[in-house]
């Protein structure tokens, strides 16, 4: 056939006829939205306590090492979670969607062709990001602050946690194809035990316990990446397997530009959206290196908070894409919109609860990594002045996941690029010109979330489908 269909193991049709729609797709087309959106949510929470060990436990075990370490850290760490959320949110929301669009329409055999796809984007993802960040980090991190042992911490880190990034990228993207069926559970048990395992490992050769070595801060870039590899290859066999509702097939495989387009269409803005988030708070931690290295600690350790509630509006945002993806490719674009202003409420909610939380306690958090006095009066100014409005920040990052079911993320993307130009150029601002210290660089950062939220508010207000809808 001209289309190469019958050629191709990995596109030829399957006997759809013997398989009906599954339970969970009938789920996500016709289940109560509320009810729905919540059960598939509840197993992400998962995913959540596991990007929160992370972010926590990181800080905890490296600020043991001495101010310097912890500074060390503090300028890499940005670029690790960006390459956690470039290949989770950003490509790996493109792919979930894809694939729940295709399910969507009972297109099973394009489903099972994109798993395939997706596992060789994995790995492409992977060559790019090391490359970039092992040649370009030493650079960034200069640009930031970096000098004497707090540069040398920085890049004994990197050169771990980048050398090894293929683990992360292949954990996130496959993790993706199967939440794109609707299946949250397995993905995020895996994910939970990839960061368990760090937790476990990395104090063990930071401090070379029992028969491991005392690597130092280069032993936190290893526990991640080993137990984030152990957790990608758990994936990897279980899209090979019978259990699994789409097949990643390896032999006698002929890629297709078009699936990758699919991706692509809607992966480069998810991945701009994700570097223009880390790039924001980049630009803000060197912005407060103008202000000494004390408050660049404490405005990075307040906004490692932003850091969890990310993953807090992931939580909703994974379902979220695979709902609405589902819907849409199922032409219930009513039912589609509806879902995404319902997951936009109740991650509002959620991220509102943390942020007043720490913004009442902020000892709670702050407390946690250092205890440095000057550190904590700016750390704890942050949260009293953004932590208030994360109700925002959660609104507009669900409204962004709901934009990537959609198929049509860029103009969320473009709502994040005029939070990046309040908040961080609100900040530079702030601190070059007029001289308004930490105070004026919070406020700047608040104000882009409010900012963020209105945007995607009016985005999903003019989104519709076909005038059939």
């Amino acid at each position: 056939m001209s289309n190469g269909v019958a050629s191709n193991p990995v596109l030829a049709p399957r006997n759809t006829a013997a398989r009906p729609v599954s339970a969970r797709t009938k789920l996500l087309l016709e289940g109560p939205v509320f009810p729905t959106l919540l059960r598939l949510s509840l197993p992400n929470f998962l995913n959540l306590f596991s990007i929160a060990g992370l972010i926590t436990f990181d800080g905890i075990f490296v600020g043991r090492l001495g101010t310097d370490a912890l500074a060390g850290a503090s300028l890499v760490f940005p670029f690790v979670i960006a390459v956690q959320h470039l290949s989770a949110s950003g490509m790996g929301g493109a792919v979930s969607s894809a694939v729940a669009r295709a399910v969507g329409a009972g297109a099973m055999d394009r489903a099972d062709a994109l798993a395939t796809h997706a596992f060789a984007l994995a790995i492409g993802l992977a060559v790019v990001a090391s490359s970039l960040m092992l040649t370009m980090g030493p650079v960034f991190y200069r640009w930031m602050g970096g000098r004497g042992e707090m540069l040398d911490a920085a890049l004994a880190y990197s050169a771990v946690a980048f050398g090894g990034a293929i683990s992360i990228c292949t954990l996130n993207i496959l993790a993706s194809v199967v939440r794109g069926t609707g299946n949250m559970t397995f993905p995020a048990a895996a994910l939970m035990g990839g960061v368990l395992g760090h937790v476990l490992l990395s104090p063990m050769l930071i401090f070379g316990w029992g028969p491991f070595p005392t690597l130092g801060i280069a032993g936190a870039g290893w526990g991640l990446i080993t137990s984030f590899g152990i957790a990608s290859v758990v994936v990897f066999f279980y899209l090979r397997s019978d259990k699994s509702l789409v097949k990643l097939a390896l032999g006698g495989v002929r890629y297709r530009r078009d699936l990758f387009r699919e991706f692509f269409s809607v992966g480069v803005p998810g991945m701009a959206n994700v570097a223009i988030t880390n790039l924001t708070i980049v630009v803000l931690t060197g912005v407060t290196g103008h202000l000494g290295k004390e408050a660049q600690i404490g405005y990075a350790l307040g906004a490692r908070l932003e850091y969890i509630i990310i993953p807090l509006a992931f939580v909703f945002g994974t379902a979220l894409v695979a709902m609405v993806g589902t819907n849409w490719g199922a032409k219930q674009y009513q039912r589609a919109r509806r879902i995404a202003w319902t997951g936009g409420a109740i991650a509002a909610t959620a991220c509102a609860a943390v942020g007043l939380f720490c913004a009442v306690f902020p000892a709670f958090w702050m407390g946690l990594f250092t205890e440095q006095e000057e550190v904590l009066r700016v750390g704890t100014l942050y949260l009293h002045i953004v932590a208030p409005v994360y109700a925002a920040y959660g609104l507009g990052q669900a409204l962004y996941f709901s934009s990537q079911g959609f198929g049509n993320p860029l103009p969320a993307v473009l709502a994040n690029v005029a939070r990046l130009l309040v908040s961080a150029g609100g900040g530079l601002v702030a601190v070059l010109w007029f001289g308004a210290g930490p105070l004026g660089v919070f406020v700047g950062i608040a104000s882009g979330f409010i900012l963020y939220a209105v945007l995607n508010a009016w985005i999903l207000l003019r989104t519709a489908g076909p005038k059939t809808a």
